[in-house]
C-alpha cells in the first residue's frame, strides 16, 4: 500500500489574531525586562565599591542611547504591567471573552507612560 505522508496543515488565522499579538508583546517585554535586571544589579553593586566608581558608570547614562533605553524600559514596564493585569482579569473570569479593548489599552497606556516619562525626565 502506497500512502503519502500526512503533512500538518498549519492554520495561521489563529496567529493573526490580536490576542496572539498581545501574547507575544507580554512575553517579549518580560524577557527584555529580565535581561535588564542583571545590568541594573551590576550598576548598583558599583556603589558598594565607592562613590567614584559608581560615578564613572553613571556618566555612561548621559549618552542618548541610554536615554532611549530608559524610555524603552519605562514603556516595557507599563506594557508588561497593563498586559499582565489584562491576563489576570481574563483568568479570574471577571469578564468573559477576549476584550480587544484591553489589548489596545495596554499598548496605548504603555506609550502614554513612556511619553509622560520623556516629559518629566527633562
Amino acid at each position: 500500500m502506497n500512502q503519502k505522508p500526512i503533512r500538518a496543515q498549519l492554520d495561521f488565522r489563529t496567529k493573526a489574531h490580536l490576542s496572539y499579538f498581545a501574547y507575544y508583546l507580554h512575553r517579549i517585554s518580560g524577557l527584555l525586562l529580565a535581561c535588564f535586571l542583571p545590568l541594573h544589579f551590576f550598576l548598583l553593586s558599583r556603589s558598594l565599591h565607592g562613590e567614584a566608581q559608581l560615578d564613572r558608570y553613571l556618566k555612561l547614562t548621559d549618552f542618548p542611547i541610554f536615554k532611549f533605553g530608559e524610555w524603552a524600559l519605562v514603556t516595557l514596564l507599563a506594557l508588561h504591567l497593563i498586559g499582565g493585569t489584562r491576563l489576570l482579569v481574563i483568568e479570574f473570569g471577571i469578564w468573559k471573552g477576549l476584550r480587544k479593548a484591553w489589548i489596545q489599552i495596554a499598548v496605548l497606556g504603555s506609550l502614554v507612560c513612556g511619553g509622560v516619562f520623556l516629559l518629566l525626565a527633562n
